[in-house]
């Protein structure tokens, strides 16, 4: 059985290569995601479509990983190109082809070497800002 850290950090470096069956070996099928809608593999598969259909083929760093038993704290930063508005946080923002971060603190629960839980805290002022959609525009 592999230390917690370990799935996360395994994780990290197939998304980062494009695999597109790492969530099918490291996530539950029914893992639940506190910090969205979506739910399951299939939800967070849903979440990351998005993610990559709204800012394209960037990429990932990994600042922090922290364990503790069976969570997984990771704090990672996403980079590419607005592109697209699809998920609810742009709604009503035209693409501006604006090149983005977005930061991320995750934390993951890991039980017999699959993720379980999931939880998130996001920058997301930071990313509406950088695109011009914060602050909300005035009128008179």
């Amino acid at each position: 059985m592999a230390e917690s850290a370990a799935v996360i950090q395994e994780l990290f470096r197939r998304q980062r290569a494009g695999d597109e069956n790492v969530l099918e070996e490291l996530v539950a099928e029914n893992m639940v995601n506190h910090a969205a809608g979506p739910q399951g593999r299939d939800g967070l598969r849903q979440i990351l479509d998005t993610i990559h259909h709204d800012f394209g083929d960037g990429d990932m760093q990994q600042h922090h990983l922290i364990a503790d038993g069976e969570l997984v704290v990771q704090h990672v930063t996403v980079r590419g190109v607005h592109r697209a508005s699809s998920m609810p946080l742009l709604a009503g923002t035209a693409p501006t082809g604006v090149e983005v971060s977005w930061t991320f603190i995750h934390i993951w629960r890991v039980e017999d070497d699959q993720i379980v839980e999931h939880w998130a805290c996001r920058d997301d002022l930071g990313l509406l800002h950088q695109i011009g959609a914060w602050p909300p525009a005035t009128t008179p």
